[in-house]
Parts: C-alpha cells; sequence; structure tokens
C-alpha cells in the first residue's frame, strides 16, 4: 500500500508517495525525495526526437494579448531528455490521467 510523504501528510495535500515495486523475486519501495524539485508554468510544449532520445521543450507564450502578430516569442524555460522507454511510459500514464480528466470535466478541444 502506498503511504503519503510526511510533508503531504502535514499539509493534507497529496504528494509524492512512496510506492511498492515488484522486481523479480523482491519487492523493492521508490520514496520520492522532492526536497530539490523546482515547479516552472508552462503553456507551450515543444518534442523532437532521435533514436536514441526524446527532448520535450517547455515554455511560455507572452504574446497572447498582441492581436494579428505574425510572429510570437516563446521563452523556453525547461528541456527535459527521455529515454524512448521513458517516453513510452510517460505518455501512457499521462493518457490514463488525460482520460479520467476528461470523464470528470469533459473533452479537452486542442
Amino acid at each position: 500500500m502506498a503511504e503519503k510523504s510526511d510533508k503531504a501528510e502535514a499539509s493534507g495535500e497529496a504528494g509524492p508517495q512512496a510506492i511498492p515495486v515488484e522486481g523479480g523475486a523482491r519487492q523493492s519501495t521508490v520514496n520520492w525525495d522532492d526536497s530539490k524539485m523546482a515547479t516552472n508554468f508552462a503553456n507551450v510544449v515543444n518534442i523532437q526526437s532521435t533514436r536514441e532520445q526524446v527532448d520535450l521543450f517547455f515554455g511560455t507564450n507572452q504574446t497572447w494579448n498582441i492581436p494579428n502578430e505574425q510572429s510570437i516569442t516563446v521563452e523556453l524555460s525547461n528541456r527535459l531528455i527521455l529515454t524512448p522507454f521513458a517516453a513510452k511510459r510517460l505518455w501512457t500514464i499521462l493518457g490514463g490521467v488525460l482520460q479520467e480528466y476528461e470523464t470528470r470535466y469533459g473533452t479537452l478541444k486542442v
């Protein structure tokens, strides 16, 4: 069974959890250490890939109030580099989260 971290428990928020992981003949626990985690906002994402990696670029479009602009500026803030296997796991998990979101709140039109 997953346990809440002390920080999340104290604040009453759902945070990172210790998750039991099946690993062959033994069982391991993953402990999420968020002590050095940074939080950033992004309303734009771009992706490129090679055979060895998938690069996710996150940024903020700050020209939302300029009508009829021919070009926009996106301030890139983060790049996340994943192996193709990690990218596939992210895709699978994110798809499930979005499916649950749309079940609760309605279809997202993009």
